[in-house]
């Protein structure tokens, strides 16, 4: 039963985590936008969830890393990740700079 725990969120940890990396490369090249690190931290982890959970439903969401294609499994859960985090950080820094 620990295994299956571990199993279910270890894509999620990886869509954070890969989120937050796509959210911080974004901030970074987005230097005229003044976003400190913690806006950019958190829309970097939703965003990372958000795009992972997303790319997993396109590519066919229930099915195991064997018949999700090329990117299934841990691969599609990081590409996803850093795709969303980086994607909401860049929203983010937008409105930020307008207001």
């Amino acid at each position: 039963m620990e295994g299956t725990k571990v199993e279910a969120l270890l894509p999620i940890i990886v869509q954070v985590i890969a989120g937050v990396v796509g959210g911080q490369a974004v901030g970074a090249a987005m230097k005229q936008a003044a976003m400190s690190q913690l806006p950019k931290l958190l829309s970097g982890a939703i965003g990372g969830v958000a795009g992972g959970q997303i790319l997993g439903a396109l590519l066919g969401g229930g099915a195991d890393a064997a018949t999700a294609g090329a990117l299934g499994g841990l691969l599609g859960d990081l590409v996803g990740g850093a795709g969303g985090g980086a994607i909401l950080t860049a929203i983010v820094g937008a409105i930020m700079k307008k207001s």
